[in-house]
């Protein structure tokens, strides 16, 4: 089974867990500093919560397709290559307190999109030499940041 995963960077890790908590129903999977996620069945969808700036509004981070193998990541990566899509892979990647090996492409707004497999959890939730966790190199601030308010 592959789910939507959908990663928020927010202000209030702690009100945020709570309100998604009440939301869905279920209690995050996984717990660590600045870091939550939630595994909810109906709909499948993982959320992931990373500590944002205090103060500011929650912005999206990026967006992914969670699959049970590598074998399936390798697949998106040349499905999506061959469909002209630059693609950038990872693997054996420590990031969000998991091992993983992922293929990253953007949408045409900038959005970071990952197609990705966990391997086993990890200790840290950043990458190594200061690289940003989650989000492919170079993609900065998280894709709404500066954004306007959209409607739905």
């Amino acid at each position: 089974m592959s789910r939507v995963q959908l990663a928020l960077r927010v202000s209030d890790l702690e009100g945020s867990v709570a309100f998604y908590t009440r939301l869905f129903g279920v209690e995050p999977a996984k717990r660590r500093p600045g870091y939550a996620n939630f595994a909810v069945a109906d709909p499948p969808l993982k959320l992931v919560l990373l500590d944002g700036a205090a103060g500011e509004p929650t912005a999206l981070d990026h967006l992914g397709v969670e699959v049970l193998t590598g074998a399936e990541v390798e697949a998106a990566a040349e499905r999506l290559a061959g469909a002209g899509l630059a693609t950038v892979a990872e693997n054996d990647t420590e990031c969000c307190y998991a091992l993983q090996d992922k293929v990253w492409v953007r949408g045409p707004g900038g959005e970071p999109w990952e197609v990705y497999t966990v391997k086993a959890d990890a200790d840290r939730r950043d990458k190594p030499a200061g690289a940003a966790c989650c989000t492919p190199a170079g993609a900065g601030r998280p894709v709404t940041a500066g954004a306007p308010a959209g409607c739905c």
